[in-house]
């Protein structure tokens, strides 16, 4: 063998055990969601919120430092903080936890998530670029637009160079603004694509797993659950 042929070799055989170690710590999305200690309430979500494939698209791996904004009861907090296990950390932004939520996150199995109370507008996420990921959940046209766009920058703050904002929420038609925000639970994507943007992110890639063209986007999601279209945005700091 002549030596531009054993150096192709030796670069082949290097790139396939790159690669194979690469697949072999892939995160094991699916796993996470046959935990057994899961509440039922939790696993009837998953059919319509697809968190396997929401997570694997925004790229959550073991170890990263993330924040569950706007938490709720903590759906995703809890899928979040056995992803990125013990090596990683989980901040669940909530404005008031109530108690069985903080009785939760008391678990040994929770040591890796850290509860933030308080209004969204000053949520009290590290403010030096210490985040790999953020994530708001349905959650976003909840809030009122001038507390939306503090939160934004204070999530900008809180992640590092290249780091990914999450926002998924319900569809409201195009050029709606936030008028089905309150009646319907909606907001038009277009939209957030404004403020987020103007915040100082980058609009990085759409997903398109819980898109329902089918839907006229004229009815109260809290009313006809789990029918809505829904997107999935990424963002990345600059």
């Amino acid at each position: 063998m002549d030596r531009c042929s054993w150096l192709k070799t030796v670069w082949m055989l290097a790139l396939g055990s790159m690669l194979a170690g690469c697949a072999a710590t892939a995160p094991d999305y699916a796993a996470i969601l046959t935990n057994p200690d899961r509440p039922q309430n939790e696993r009837e979500l998953d059919g319509a919120r697809k968190p396997t494939e929401v997570l694997a698209f925004y790229g959550v791996k073991k170890g990263d430092k993330v924040a569950d904004i706007y938490a709720g009861r903590g759906y995703y907090t809890a899928i979040l903080s056995e992803l990125v296990g013990m090596q990683g950390l989980v901040y669940s932004a909530i404005p008031a936890s109530r108690p069985e939520i903080t009785e939760r996150w008391n678990h040994p199995s929770f040591a890796n998530v850290r509860v933030l109370e308080g209004p969204m507008d000053k949520v009290a996420l590290p403010q030096d670029g210490f985040l790999d990921f953020a994530l708001i959940h349905l959650n976003y046209h909840d809030l009122a637009p001038e507390t939306r766009i503090a939160m934004n920058k204070r999530i900008l703050g809180s992640l590092k160079r290249g780091g990914i904002y999450g926002v998924v929420d319900h569809s409201a038609k195009d050029g709606s603004g936030n008028e089905a925000a309150k009646t319907l639970h909606r907001i038009d994507r277009l939209l957030v694509i404004k403020e987020v943007t103007g915040s100082g992110f980058t609009l990085a890639k759409e997903g398109n797993m819980l898109r329902k063209p089918e839907d006229p986007r004229d009815f109260n999601v809290n009313k006809e659950r789990n029918k809505d279209d829904r997107f999935v945005l990424v963002f990345q700091k600059p």
